[in-house]
This record gives C-alpha cells, sequence and structure tokens, in this order.
C-alpha cells in the first residue's frame, strides 16, 4: 500500500494537469466516471494515502489499497480502473484502486493538519489526540489516519526502532519525551522516505523493516506477521527497543 510519501511523489509528477480539462474518460470503475469529461481539473491535492483532483464542485478520490498503482502517459497493458486523457494525447491511469467522489468543499472533508507531510500539519494537535487514547499500542497509533495521516506500515517499523520504542507499548505509559519523539519522528521520517524514495534508495534504508538482524546491537529482529488491532506485520530489536506499559 503506497504510503503519504508516495502519494506526494504522485500529486507532484501530476500537478501538470492542474488547470487542464479532461477529454476522454474510461475504465472499468462502477463509479459514474463520466462526469469529469469536459471539466476543468482545478487543482491536484493529496491527505495522507488519498489523491485528490478537484473539481468545480466535487473531487475524484483516488486510494491505492494493497496493490494499486497508475502510470502517467503510459499504458500498464491492463484494464485500468479509471482512465483520465487530456490534450496532447497525455493521459493519467489508475489501476487495482479505490475509486470515489466527494461531494463539495474539499476543506468540509478533511482535516489538512493530520496529514505529516502538510504544511499545514499540527504536532500539538497529534498529541492531544494521542494523549486522549492512553491504552492504544505505539505500532496502532502510528497507523491511525485520524492522528498521522500518510503513515503507513514501513513508516510505523521505521519510526519505532528509531525512537527506541517497543511496537506493544502503551501509549500512556510513554514518557513526555519520547511521546513527543514519536510525533516528531512520524513527521520527519516520513520526508526521509519521500527523499530516498525520489532517489530510488528507500530499500537500502530501511533499519528493520523486513529485515533480520538490528543495525545498532546485532540482536536477531523479532518479527509477527499480524500485531495489534491494525494486525500489521511488525519488525522490532527485543534488545534497543523497550517496552513501556
Amino acid at each position: 500500500m503506497p504510503e503519504g510519501p508516495s502519494i506526494v511523489i504522485l500529486r507532484e509528477a501530476a500537478a501538470q494537469f492542474a488547470g487542464r480539462k479532461v477529454l476522454r474518460v474510461s475504465g472499468n470503475s462502477s463509479q459514474d466516471i463520466d462526469r469529469m469529461r469536459n471539466r476543468k481539473v482545478l487543482a491536484v491535492r493529496s491527505w495522507g494515502k488519498h489523491f485528490l483532483l478537484q473539481f468545480d464542485g466535487f473531487a475524484l478520490r483516488i486510494h491505492f489499497l494493497l496493490f494499486g498503482s497508475y502510470r502517467i502517459n503510459e499504458d500498464k497493458g491492463t484494464p485500468p480502473r479509471l482512465s483520465l486523457g487530456f490534450s496532447k494525447g497525455e493521459v493519467l491511469n489508475f489501476y487495482a484502486c479505490s475509486v470515489r467522489f466527494i461531494e463539495g468543499d474539499l476543506d468540509d472533508s478533511y482535516d489538512w493538519s493530520a496529514d505529516v507531510m502538510a504544511d499545514s500539519w499540527d504536532a500539538a494537535a497529534a498529541r492531544r489526540k494521542l494523549r486522549a487514547e492512553p491504552g492504544t499500542l505505539a505500532a496502532d497509533a502510528l497507523l491511525d489516519q485520524d492522528v498521522f495521516a500518510g503513515v503507513g506500515n514501513i513508516i510505523k517499523n521505521e519510526v519505532l526502532h528509531r525512537i527506541r520504542v517497543h511496537p506493544e507499548s502503551r501509549i500512556g505509559a510513554l514518557p513526555p519525551r519520547k511521546l513527543s519523539e514519536l510525533v516528531a519522528q512520524a513527521r520527519d521520517y516520513s520526508f526521509d522516505f519521500y527523499h530516498w524514495k525520489k532517489a530510488f534508495v528507500l530499500r537500502k534504508n530501511y533499519q528493520v523493516h523486513t529485515k533480520t538482524t538490528c543495525p545498532r546491537d546485532g540482536t536477531r529482529l523479532s518479527y509477527r506477521k499480524h500485531l495489534g488491532q491494525a494486525q500489521r506485520r511488525a519488525f522490532w530489536c527485543g534488545t534497543c527497543q523497550r517496552m513501556y506499559g
């Protein structure tokens, strides 16, 4: 599943379509996708894992689920869920994704301050939300899109290793300093992810995700296929990542 930084990269690549009219629409989506034909894209936006095309009075929301993908000005060779054609033969194709429409103003549907990569990100608000859920596991808290929009499983595992916190630690048991580190690194690591992915070196920089040995102390990493309420894969070091609570 693409995480927030990957969606920002898509948003930047698709910015060329802002201000342009959709001339052709096709795809196997069950939504009324033809409503976009001959409509101008007013803005290309993103929120967390959601890619957004804003039109007058509504917006298109793309969520890539587990296996979704996109192509700009090329064809993947399989039927697209949605294909938007523009002038000069340019095209924006989406595959194996969720296609939905959001009616009205996007500002009424999204809390932009919850997006860890947004200029309007509000770390203080994230800390308040976390303190209101003291029994939540740290691993689940990082995947809560209402708190950390855009954080996915890779970022979760890497952030917890970076701040030396066991994934099953309870949020309410974290010292204030550790809570602040968790919030800060959710954003900082997301930007590291973004830069590494643009440079095609993201996987080379994994410290624990899909790895077997901790690079800090050489301990064999612990692994669980389904951890926490989110039931997502977890990789952690039992030596340097402390359990709180």
